[in-house]
């Protein structure tokens, strides 16, 4: 005879990782306390050889209210946690009203997240750092940001047998499991992308470039590295007409913006080649920054410019092989008409000159597909991925 359904079950609650009783976890609150901070990430990832240790006088100026003009639209908090007194893990929480407000959202961001191989310890960071972001008025946390996505943000979660680049994050493999422990689900996955110089740029991408050039719609020319004020102004006018309430950034202020091209404008003085303005009737339409991977100098330093640090960096700058597709931007309505590949041709064919060996390009948005075309277009293949996470508050 036929039965009745069995009734439906109420979902499981989801199981979050028990707070290790063991761990304290305090706000951090003087510059010393920042300074213990830093320099925990450098203890933290002793031995490792692919960590690139960041120059703590540069992570002292970061996080300092009083130097970096990102805090003039967020508030961020620091915490330590701590077992029988030896730092054991450190996360910031952050809320940027900028990036809300563009977005239309209440998302509060984790960031600078390090931590011993244990969820219970993460839990007691995470729980620090969530109840922060809720007596903010915050709905969502996201993460990790390290404090905006124009900084970096990501776990990686594959390419553990590669260094970083340049302003992307690395961390452990078990960093994934830390978060998803503790109640934390996928929001979005970046990717980065591989440029060989022995593989060439495939014909198609020559063809649509050299059909570009031919037009004469287009001129590419370097930056103008002399006076670059202009030059900067029109490459933010390029990047804010790109920009849409979807995910990730949110327009840069002024100063943030002027902040950026000063921390860059060495490094692209190193190569000015590869710095590029593609321009029609006067008008700039794209713009491609390519630069060393100073990454393979700043690992020699191992986070300290003095007393040996810096002279231990420039002698590694020779060596530099690498290159580091940082930026890339086409103007609304300019697109489809072949100038990516005839910034990629130029970029690649100055590159060759110079005698690099390979470029990282990216983080490139998983569900954009249109860049992920674009960039799959020029033979890059992907290696790394990196994911944010999200979690109700």
């Amino acid at each position: 005879m036929p039965t009745s359904p069995r009734p439906s079950l109420p979902p499981e609650a989801p199981r979050f990782a028990a707070r290790s009783p063991d761990v304290s976890v305090e706000q951090v609150e003087t510059q010393a306390g920042r300074d213990e901070f830093i320099r925990f990430q450098l203890e933290h990832y002793a031995g490792d050889e692919h960590f690139v240790p960041p120059i703590v006088a540069e992570r002292r100026d970061f996080l300092d209210p009083k130097v970096n003009p990102f805090f003039e639209h967020a508030r961020v908090a620091y915490f330590l946690a701590r077992r029988n007194g030896k730092v054991v893990g450190r996360v910031a929480a952050c809320v940027d009203s900028r990036y809300n407000h563009f977005h239309d959202t209440l998302d509060g961001f984790v960031g600078f997240f390090e931590s011993q191989n244990d969820p219970g310890l993460a839990a007691a960071l995470f729980e620090a750092a969530l109840a922060w972001l809720k007596r903010q008025g915050m709905r969502r946390v996201v993460g990790p940001v390290n404090l905006a996505f124009h900084h970096d943000c990501g776990l990686l979660l594959d390419g553990f047998e590669r260094p970083p680049s340049m302003m992307m994050p690395y961390n452990p493999r078990f960093y994934g499991r830390l978060f998803e422990a503790n109640g934390f689900v996928k929001m979005k996955d970046l990717a980065s992308y591989e440029v060989l110089a022995s593989q060439g740029l495939p014909e198609k991408v020559v063809r649509l470039a050299e059909r570009c050039r031919r037009s004469g719609a287009v001129q590419v020319r370097r930056l103008d590295t002399a006076a670059p004020e202009e030059d900067v102004r029109r490459i933010k006018a390029i990047y804010e007409t790109m920009l849409k309430p979807g995910f990730g950034f949110a327009p840069l202020t002024d100063a943030e913006f002027d902040q950026l091209v000063h921390r860059l404008r060495p490094i692209v003085l190193l190569r000015p080649e590869l710095s590029l303005l593609a321009e029609a009737g006067g008008e700039a339409v794209a713009f491609s920054i390519t630069l060393p991977d100073t990454n393979i100098a700043q690992k020699a330093a191992g986070g300290y410019l003095f007393p040996f640090g810096l002279a231990k960096m420039l002698w590694a700058a020779r060596g530099i092989d690498r290159l580091r597709g940082l930026l890339f931007g086409i103007k609304a309505g300019w697109r489809r008409r072949g100038i990516d590949a005839l910034l990629a041709q130029e970029t690649f064919t100055q590159a060759m000159k110079l005698g690099y060996a390979s470029g990282e390009l990216g983080w490139v948005v998983e569900d954009d597909r249109l860049m992920n075309r674009t960039i799959q277009a020029t033979g890059a293949r992907r290696i790394k991925t990196y994911r944010v996470y999200e979690r109700p508050l």
